[in-house]
């Protein structure tokens, strides 16, 4: 009998904190729809030895995927962020207690009542700065298996070198369950002594900005100001100017006080913005902006609401070359649930479409479960976007992908994948949706967690990757032997077309042992022409400048 794969997420203890994160209350009584008897326990674990043991409970039961820090990993949220510290503790208790198996969060009431009460005031002690450091080095027990002797279509860490070139096809795909669904998490360390991200031969890299309070996000504003969304935060910081070893000149907070800002837009298009649109993740936000403001002008205007409540919370914003279409990203609210039951999925898992003032709304692709990254093609004005494809059916099922998006298309989640690809999980519903089914244009990894993806249209690098795309792949925790954790490009050989086949950039974020020390997220391009790369796991901004040299750096 095939174990249902909630029922093996269960079994890996805390893990299931995973839903915390991603809801936000406004209102004392609105965590998960906890009761206002939970909303007025309190605490009954506090003080030094509280917290150490919570700590030491988060270690062994939490840190696999929600990072040494709680700080988050791949889709699994941060619980350090602002949305767990709206929550009061006695709501937090109850959730855990309560748990939620439809988004992967079982019940615990088996776990000692003292010691959920301890996970909690550590969290709160690790969210005040008060805590002391999770490990930072893999549980004992991390096994990295030996490498292989072929990278085959589906591949690991272990065979990420830049300049390798990868191509997964429909017919690649195995079938469901070929082998069984993994929990993995990243277990995030120091960037060890002499670490450093490879590039291919003829680049450099160096640190544009350090210890940053994970940098999610990243774009350039027409006059070269880089913006960063610090999400966890609330905040967007923008640095300036470039020094002769690459480093930001100087960097200011551009706004902040906003729940989980990821998307940023510059409107309209082209050298003289008027507004910087924000993708907060309940909302459309804009301000008014001069060429080179450092700080925000205004108080940002809300200009539409978007679906929130929990799950995939980062929305990305761009606008066709025409100035006249918003386009913003939504990702689903659960792994896999039917929309068609399941009404808190609506109008998720999709591309919206506006005017500009947040008006005429309509879904302009649907069936996209995570659309992290979103970017606009120069010349075609084609909409791409970077997608997190669904968990739970094995080590390489199913695919992330990057593709450019049709108005009305429909890719598939939850029912359908890859084409005429039924997810098991839903077999014999939506028949109709087989053959509308699309395939994108390029398929990555299963679990790479592909998120922020940008065209390079500078003139530094050879002329070979001019119109080529980059993506961050953030990295994988629901596959065996780690994915991801690298930036790839995929070419598109000047014709603005992709052929399906993609290659490593810039690796060497894991260790050989398997210990993950950084995550790309955001990628832009420099005024200088050079790639800036935002990783939340070491807390830097990269920099990949050409140099023509014959060795990598």
């Amino acid at each position: 009998m095939r174990v249902h794969p909630l029922i093996g997420i269960a079994a890996t203890a805390l893990v299931a904190l995973v839903a915390l994160a991603a809801i936000a209350a406004d209102a004392p009584t609105n965590f998960h729809g906890a009761p206002a008897s939970a909303h007025a326990k309190r605490n009954p674990e506090s003080g030094g030895d509280a917290v150490e043991a919570g700590r030491m409970s988060f270690g062994k039961n939490c840190a696999a995927c929600h990072g040494a820090s709680a700080q988050g990993s791949g889709n699994v949220p941060s619980l350090v962020s602002e949305a767990v510290r709206r929550a009061s503790d006695g709501e937090l208790f109850w959730y855990i207690t309560r748990g939620d198996v439809e988004n992967g969060m079982p019940s615990w009431q088996q776990l000692p009542e003292a010691e959920r009460w301890r996970v909690i005031a550590y969290l709160r002690a690790l969210a005040a700065g008060s805590a002391a450091a999770a490990p930072t080095s893999a549980p004992a027990n991390t096994v990295v298996p030996a490498a292989s002797t072929s990278a085959g279509p589906f591949t690991d860490f272990r065979h990420e070198s830049p300049g390798t070139v990868h191509r997964i096809t429909v017919a690649d795909l195995p079938a469901p369950y070929a082998t069984a669904s993994a929990n993995n998490g990243p277990h995030l360390v120091h960037r060890p002594e002499g670490a450093w991200p490879k590039a291919p031969a003829g680049f450099a890299v160096q640190q544009y900005a350090t210890d940053l309070e994970r940098p999610r996000l990243i774009r350039t504003a027409p006059n070269g100001d880089v913006f960063a969304a610090l999400s966890a935060a609330g905040r967007i910081v923008v640095f300036r100017g470039m020094t002769a070893d690459g480093k930001a000149e100087s960097s200011h907070t551009y706004i902040e006080g906003l729940r989980e800002p990821f998307g940023i837009a510059f409107y309209p298009p082209g050298p003289q913005p008027q507004w910087i649109y924000i993708a907060d993740t309940d909302a459309v936000l804009r301000v008014p902006y001069d060429d080179g403001d450092l700080r925000a002008r205004a108080a940002p205007e809300r200009v539409a609401a978007l679906p929130d409540g929990g799950g995939h919370w980062t929305r990305d914003i761009q606008f066709s070359p025409d100035g006249k279409t918003m386009y913003v990203s939504v990702g689903s609210r659960s792994n896999v649930s039917d929309p068609d039951t399941t009404p808190e999925e609506k109008d998720r898992a999709d591309i919206l479409a506006f005017a500009p003032d947040g008006s005429a709304r309509r879904v302009f692709a649907s069936g996209i479960r995570n659309a992290v990254g979103l970017a606009v093609q120069p010349g075609t004005g084609e909409l791409w976007c970077s997608v997190n494809e669904r968990d739970g059916l094995g080590d390489n099922l199913v695919p992330d992908y990057i593709t450019h998006v049709r108005d009305g298309g429909f890719y598939g989640w939850p029912w359908w994948y890859i084409g005429a690809h039924q997810d098991p999980r839903h077999a014999g519903k939506h028949p109709e949706l087989k053959d509308r089914t699309l395939v994108p244009d390029v398929l990555l990894q299963p679990h790479n967690a592909s998120l922020e993806l940008t065209f390079y249209e500078g003139a530094q690098f050879p002329g070979e990757y001019r119109g080529d795309i980059f993506a961050a792949e953030h990295g994988s925790w629901n596959k065996s032997v780690r994915a991801g954790y690298e930036v790839i490009r995929v070419p598109l050989h000047g014709s603005g077309h992709a052929s399906g086949e993609y290659e490593d950039f810039l690796t060497g974020f894991v260790t050989e042992t398997g210990e993950v020390w950084g995550r790309p997220v955001g990628v832009a391009v420099a005024k200088d022409g050079s790639l800036l790369v935002s990783d939340d796991g070491s807390g830097t901004i990269w920099r990949v400048s050409h140099t023509g040299s014959s060795t990598p750096k």
